[in-house]
């Protein structure tokens, strides 16, 4: 009897076929048009290609529709693991590009907005100074999020704060740094030149910040309680930096951030901490990346410039 994965192998050497499955793997559902123009054979050719795959594997690997081709259960559990493989032999061409020459190459990366905005892109900026033809693909996104890009393999590794909330099953995990939360307020709030404050006398201010229903905004709450107080009412629930940004620069409202946004922020930065003394509530930031998957010399690059930038977070 033939090996599976043999058949498999055989199935997929021909181009033609290779192309179709590779689309079902990344899009799903499909007309056959569609799938003809994408693989830039006539319609007869998709079809016969299509019954090919599924005589080479001895099931059937599509239905058919009024509205096109989706993939059965057998198609399904087969495209899960098809782009997996699509993607490392993808990132294999990358890698072996990067090596043939140093100064270009593709890294996709994962991360959390507060990290991307003060940790990665001045990392971004001064590599990229120096390779101009390296390209970065930053996906944004929480730790939940994260996790399943880096299982996929649609990104090397991902940098996010940990949590108890979120299993690391078959994840390999490197802490970078640990960070606490600071109350923070646009330069022109009252409060950022006062001292001696508690958090006490805040509750009735205008607080912009994530929903208590989101893993950000519980952990916000608990800093909240372990100060002794419950959290404030929120004038503005949002998960958006581009709003919350905006409304501190009025100077009105307040927040909860991690410490390293603004330990990290450049000269220009308009936002300034709270002169308060919260409970030291450290919540690692670490690197996360899948258990045995060597990283590209590009990933390993720039996570070598990840842990110089923060090393002096270390010991805060």
């Amino acid at each position: 009897m033939p090996n599976p994965s043999d058949t498999l192998f055989k199935t997929l050497a021909d181009p033609t076929r290779r192309a179709i499955f590779e689309q079902l793997c990344r899009k799903g559902e499909q007309t056959v048009g569609a799938l003809t123009i994408q693989a830039g054979v006539s319609q007869p050719a998709v079809s016969k290609a299509i019954a090919d795959m599924e005589y080479g594997l001895g099931v059937q690997l599509l239905q058919r529709s009024s509205r096109g081709v989706e993939p059965t259960r057998y198609g399904a559990a087969l495209a899960r693991r098809g782009q997996v493989v699509f993607n490392e032999l993808n990132q294999g061409m990358k890698e072996i590009e990067h090596l043939a020459d140093p100064t270009v190459g593709e890294l996709r990366m994962g991360t959390t907005d507060p990290i991307a905005a003060s940790i990665v892109a001045p990392i971004i900026e001064t590599l990229q100074q120096q390779h101009p033809r390296v390209a970065l693909h930053v996906a944004t996104g929480d730790l939940s999020t994260l996790l399943f890009q880096v299982a996929a393999r649609e990104v090397e590794f991902a940098v996010s704060r940990l949590n108890e909330e979120v299993a690391l099953q078959g994840m390999a995990v490197e802490v970078l740094f640990h960070d606490a939360y600071v109350v923070v307020a646009g330069a022109q709030n009252p409060w950022v030149r006062r001292r001696g404050v508690e958090l006490a006398q805040l509750l009735g201010e205008a607080w912009v910040m994530p929903p208590y229903d989101t893993v950000q905004g519980r952990q916000n709450a608990a800093a909240f309680r372990a100060s002794g107080v419950e959290p404030p009412r929120q004038a503005v629930a949002t998960l958006s930096l581009n709003l919350r940004n905006t409304l501190l620069a009025t100077g009105r409202y307040l927040t909860m951030l991690p410490g390293f946004t603004l330990a990290l922020a450049g000269k220009p930065s308009l936002l300034r901490a709270v002169p308060l003394a919260l409970p030291q509530i450290q919540r690692p930031i670490g690197i996360v990346r899948l258990e045995g998957r060597a990283l590209s010399p590009l990933g390993e690059l720039f996570i070598a410039r990840m842990r110089a930038a923060t090393k002096g977070l270390t010991a805060r």
